[in-house]
């Protein structure tokens, strides 16, 4: 019975997913739901993000956390679109909320949309939102059996990007393992070694999601 009923509640939110997909198509709208743990370093990829594609594309976010507005309040600081979910407790953004958010937006003037969810390697891996990709945010300081541990956010993530490159001289993180471990969950997965703090490989991180929003406006 309880398989049962978690089964009836991803057809809903998928049956939800798929009604905001097809708003998000009718807009030619590029959606990206951001995941990762808990300090990860998503909110400072959110932000250097925008700053390097703001003057190209007309950006939105949905940022969701279980209390408070502190990454909502950085991404308005840039001047960003940006509207709150606080989901009081529950570990995920689902499809009904992201509905519900997407009244304080103007889609009509939006080229990308970025889903900041919340920090949780396990339940936004499951729930579709309606976004054209999902992007895993991995840190070199959870350590690298992350992916074997969790295994379903990287089976269906278009790109996994490696934070905190700068502090593997620091830490005791088996990066071979790590992407090892990745690739073997999802050969198609691209991998990005990024530093948000410093800047290092993010060229490429904006130059692979910029060719993915290009072809959505298309």
């Amino acid at each position: 019975m309880k398989i049962q009923v978690v089964k009836n509640v991803l057809n809903a939110n998928d049956r939800i997913a798929d009604e905001n997909r097809a708003l998000f198509d009718a807009n030619k709208l590029f959606v990206m739901n951001l995941m990762s743990s808990p300090g990860a370093g998503k909110t400072s990829l959110v932000e250097r993000t925008i700053a390097a594609l703001k003057d190209r594309y007309r950006i939105g976010v949905i940022e969701g956390d279980i209390q408070d507005t502190c990454d909502a309040d950085r991404v308005a600081a840039l001047g960003i679109p940006v509207v709150q979910i606080n989901t009081g407790g529950g570990c995920h953004l689902d499809a009904n909320m992201i509905r519900e958010a997407l009244g304080g937006l103007d889609l009509d003037h939006m080229d990308l949309l970025i889903v900041e969810n919340v920090g949780n390697l396990v339940c936004p891996a499951e729930f579709k939102v309606g976004e054209d990709i999902k992007v895993m945010l991995l840190s070199t300081p959870e350590g690298a059996d992350k992916p074997s541990k969790y295994p379903l956010i990287f089976q269906k993530s278009a790109a996994m990007l490696l934070n905190k490159i700068d502090l593997l001289p620091y830490l005791d993180f088996d990066k071979d393992k790590a992407l090892h471990d990745a690739k073997a969950l999802n050969k198609d997965i691209t991998v990005f070694e990024v530093s948000c703090r410093t800047g290092q490989g993010l060229e490429q991180w904006f130059d692979w999601l910029k060719e993915r929003i290009d072809r959505r406006g298309r």
